[in-house]
Order: C-alpha cells, then structure tokens, then sequence
C-alpha cells in the first residue's frame, strides 16, 4: 500500500507541471518502457483525465493501473502534436497504441537526383533527395504508367555516372537502347541535359496526375513544329497527346470542376479502423488507397481518422489544399481547407470513398471468415454485444412471434439462432391454450411463460438474448412474464418493430436505429423473419387441418376417432378421395368406406 501512494504521489507531482498547451505525453511502465503515447491540444487537461475518473473501457483501467512515469514534448500546434504522436507511435509500438502499419513495402516510381535522371520502380525509399511517387497499392498499375513514359519519352535506363566530367572525356559509348530508339545517347551528348531535364519535368506532371497541362505543353510543341515543316517532329508529339489521352480515359473521372483535392472516409469495426484516401487531379482520380488501423483502446472515430490522415498525408507527400471529409475533427491543418460536402459532385466523390471503405472492410471480412470461421463468429457475436449493448455475448438467441386471424386458431413460434446461425431443430411452435379473442399481450405471456419455465424444470440454460417481434406491449408482456419466473435480469430482452426496424429496450422511451448495412441489423432481421415464415406456415397447417377434420366429422356415420386414423394415414381429403377404396377398408371397414365413397360422389 505504501508504495502504491508513493507511486500516486509521484503522478501526481507530473500531472501538476504538465503546461497548458499543444504537446505530445508519453507513458512509461515500471520497467522503463514506453506503454502509451497520446497527443493533446492542452496536455495537462488530457492527461489529468486518465487519473480523475473511472474509465469503463478494460484496457485503458489496465493501462492507467500500470503507468510508473509520465514525459512530455511541448509542441507549437496539435497538428505538429499529431504528426509527432504518428512518428513515435511507428518508432516505439507502444502496447497500449493503435497500431499503424509503416507499408515500406510499398511500390515507388522514383525519380533519381543525380544528372539525367533515370525512372525507375522501387520498394525502398532513400531521402536523398530524390523525387518519390506513390506508394502504389498496384505492382501492374506501376509498370503501366512506367510503359506509358518511356513510350512518351526516351529517357535513360542504365546506371552510369553521367556527370559532366564523365561525358566531356568520352567514357561511354551508346548502346543497343539508343539503336532502338528508347535513348537518345546523353551519354555521348547526343541529346542536351536541358532537353532531357525538359522531358522529366513533364514526367513529373504526369505523375502527379496533372496530364492537362503536359496534353497542353505538348500540342503547343505539335503547332511549332507543323509551323516550321517539321512534320515527323510535329506527328510525333501528336503520337504522345492521343497516348496520353488514352491513358487519362482510364481514370475515373469525376469532375471537370474538381482539381486538386484529397479525399477520406472512415468506416470501423470491434478491432480495426478503415480509412479510404482519393486523390483528385484534374477531376480524375489519380491515387486511391486504404489503410487499416489496429485498434487498442476505446478510441473515438475522429481520433483515428485524425491519425489516418496525418499518416497519410506523410506517406504520400500530399500537400493539397482542400481534404473532404465525412464529419468534423477537432483539428486544423496548416493552410488547409477541410471541408463537410452535403450536395453536388464532392459529396459524390465522398460517397464513392465511403463506398470503398465499406468494400474494403467487407471483403476482409469475409477472406477472414473463409480462413477461420470461428473468428468470423466471435467477431460478429463481439459487434451483436457492443451494437445492443449487452452484458454478455449472443451466443443463444431466441425469437418470438404470434399468428391468428381475429383471433382465431392463436399460435405462437419460437426460432433460436446459435452463434448466428438458425438453428431449425430447436424451432418450436406453440397452440394458445388461455387465451381467448385477438390478445397479443395475453398470447405472449403465455407462451413466454410455457418456453422458460419448461427451460427452468429441465435446467436446460436460458439464452443470452430473446427477440419480440412487436412494439412495447408485446415486449411489456415479456418482461412481466421474467419477473413472474424470477428470471428478470438474468435474460436481455429487447423487442423489433416492424415499420421502421426500432429496437425497443424495457425501461427506456428512446428506440434505438441501427445503420442499414449493420451486420446486428441483418441478425436480427434474420430471425425476426424466420419467427414470422415458422409462425404462419404453422398456423397455415393448422387452418388447412382444423378444416378438414370439421368437413369429415359433418358425414354421417364418421365420428372424430376415424377423421383421426385417416388423416394419420392419408394426410389430406384429396389423397383420401384418389386411394383405392380396399386400403380405406382395410383401415376402417367397409360400412364406413360405403359411406365416404357417398359423401365424395355427391360432390362430384
């Protein structure tokens, strides 16, 4: 106990000087190891809020219990804050973080800094000055617009030491590559540095997706041409703009109006978060990416979508002026429009991010669920519990739906799903025995009362979960039905509506509305749909029954135990009226079998 108010004290005293500005805090454990680091726009208010309240999320109690020591790194913006947090995180992969992969195995076309430059793809990013494109999330679309550029321009592709020293003594000679015409031989001064140097600054427009203005570059240098006679000259550079154009059809375009732009959206789940990037160049996207965050405590959405843009924005050089996003975040880049669209073509454009997200999310998902099935199942029992917010996982659920026509024939079905799945040897129906007239209310007591006390006797396990189908009556009729069992409490019971899919909690006026697209949602739906098919075709059954045992009992001479032993063996008055009349003999004699032959030829 004493060295744990040592320890108290010893926070404390930190948390105290912590200064009241943009900064980055980082948490140490007892053994000197960095545990967490997190990034403030006012440092002390953010780190006093780890040690002035109960924290319900688990993992970050944990966290705070094992925090030893506490630093910081006072910055002049939270956006410097963020970008430092990014970089620490990627560094040190504190236990407690989100987990941000450094994607170095990405695919570059680089530039290379040295004289005539070469293009070429590469994995590894070396700061030397070099100029760097990407990262590329396709090896083929890479090696594509590696295609387009050499078909456009014959730049070099050997790794010679083209100085001016290197070429005023005549080292090298041209080789098979000029012959062919892909060089045009720099390395003997067969072509200038300046005309080379001209082709790269073109290249480098074209890789920053700005092809407009090389398509104009290029028709003005067609014009000259044709204007002096030159026209091998002039055909070539018209060979280079339909090119070019061929390769901007390609693109998606999106609008004309849009031109430099950057586009993100987020979507989530229990353990990761997704972010989408779109870049937009000449309203064509040019860049498309996402990015996956592990998640590690209860991080907020405008948190990691934070995160995901800096990352981004890092990894890509993105210096554009405008980013759209899907909702505010409590953070302002430097020079930078952020923009919320709610109508025309960039709220187009980020509805089409969202979409890919979603995708993104979806299918890894479903390769995870092909891989391990078991996972997939944890995974959407975890979101069931966290979507409804329910103390234990769904493992059980049972669903419950009435049939009648005013009140006739009242039947009821049960429908149990087990880790998600239906599980149709579990189905039970359910004959109204005390009820009488069209009641719901009362229908439902009953048969809520009949399914759970049997449960009880048998000491068979109750479900994690039961589903009304109905309104709050219905669901009334339940919950007064558990508390007359004992069992209110022990059992999370919530009610679908119908109309507008509310989830109904006991207790609580507000309905909850799940997202369309909620994998909870589609659960649900599932056995509120299942209850309803097993419910009608039961009641249908029984309809279809009670009137032919009614239609047998009007013949004379057929009493109620013979309308049973044929309906037990032919099933149906059709059947009965097609069989040969020896087997109804042999069932039930011939002075009956007479009298069904009457009955049936009179109706003919």
């Amino acid at each position: 106990m004493e060295g744990e108010l040592i320890l108290s004290e010893k926070l404390k005293a930190l948390v105290s000087i912590l200064p009241d500005t943009p900064g980055v805090y980082q948490y140490f454990s007892a053994e000197g190891k960095i545990i967490y680091v997190g990034k403030a726009k006012n440092l002390r208010k953010r780190v006093t809020s780890y040690f002035s309240k109960v924290h319900e999320n688990r993992k970050t109690a944990i966290l705070v219990r094992n925090i030893a020591d506490i630093k910081h790194i006072v910055v002049d913006s939270e956006e410097d804050a963020l970008l430092l947090e990014n970089n620490l995180i990627k560094k040190y992969q504190p236990r407690y973080n989100v987990l941000l992969k450094d994607d170095k195995s990405f695919p570059w076309i680089c530039i290379k800094n040295e004289p005539f430059p070469r293009v070429f793809f590469t994995r590894n990013v070396i700061r030397d000055g070099s100029s760097y494109f990407g990262p590329y999330t396709s090896v083929p679309m890479v090696r594509t617009i590696l295609d387009v550029i050499r078909r456009l321009y014959p730049i070099r592709n050997c790794s010679l030491n083209l100085s001016p020293e290197s070429i005023s003594k005549n080292k090298y000679k041209v080789c098979l590559e000029y012959q062919i015409g892909n060089c045009k031989g720099p390395c003997e001064s067969l072509q200038t540095e300046a005309d080379y140097l001209d082709s790269i600054a073109q290249i480098k427009e074209i890789l920053k997706g700005n092809l407009s203005s090389v398509v104009t570059h290029l028709k003005g240098m067609m014009i000259q041409s044709a204007a002096e006679y030159k026209f091998e000259e002039a055909e070539n550079f018209k060979n280079k703009i339909t090119i070019l154009e061929n390769y901007k059809s390609k693109s998606t375009i999106v609008s004309s109006s849009i031109s430099n732009v950057d586009v993100f959206s987020f979507d989530e789940d229990n353990a990761y978060g997704y972010v989408n990037f779109l870049r937009v160049v000449d309203g064509a996207i040019v860049q498309a990416h996402t990015m996956e965050i592990k998640k590690r405590l209860d991080e907020s959405k405008e948190e990691l979508l934070a995160l995901g843009i800096i990352d981004i924005r890092q990894k890509f050089f993105l210096n554009s002026k405008e980013i759209i996003i899907p909702f505010n975040l409590d953070i302002q880049f430097k020079e930078v429009k952020m923009v919320i669209p709610v109508i025309g073509d960039k709220r187009k454009l980020l509805e089409l991010s969202e979409r890919n997200v979603r995708f993104y999310k979806l299918d890894k998902n479903k390769q995870l669920s092909l891989r391990t099935p078991q996972t997939r199942t944890n995974r959407l029992l975890d979101q069931i519990q966290k979507d409804l917010r329910l103390k234990e996982l769904p493992h059980r659920i049972e669903c419950f739906d009435n049939s009648n026509i005013q009140g006739a024939q009242p039947v009821a079905a049960c429908v149990v799903f087990i880790d998600g799945k239906p599980a149709k040897r579990e189905y039970r129906h359910f004959n109204v025995k005390t009820v009488e007239g069209p009641n719901d209310f009362a229908s439902m007591e009953e048969i809520i009362f009949r399914r759970y006390d049997r449960l009880i006797k048998e000491n068979s396990g109750l479900p994690q979960l039961v589903v009304i189908d109905g309104g709050k009556g219905q669901l009334s009729s339940a919950l007064t039905t558990f508390e007359r069992l004992g069992i209110k409490g022990q059992v999370a019971v919530i009610g679908i509506a119908k109309k507008l899919e509310e989830i109904i909690y006991p207790d609580d006026p507000i309905p909850l509305y799940l997202d369309k697209n909620s994998e909870t949602l589609r659960v649900l739906q599932h056995i509120r749909n299942e209850a309803h098919r097993f419910g009608i075709t039961f009641h249908r059954n029984k309809r279809s029954k009670e009137f032919i045992i009614s239609e047998l009992e009007n013949i004379p001479g057929i009493g109620e135990k013979t309308v049973e032993v044929l309906l037990r063996k032919f099933k149906s008055i059709n059947r009965l009226k097609s069989i040969d009349k020896n087997e109804i003999i042999a069932l039930i004699g011939i002075s009956k079998a007479d009298k069904l032959e009457s009955y049936f030829e009179k109706l003919m």
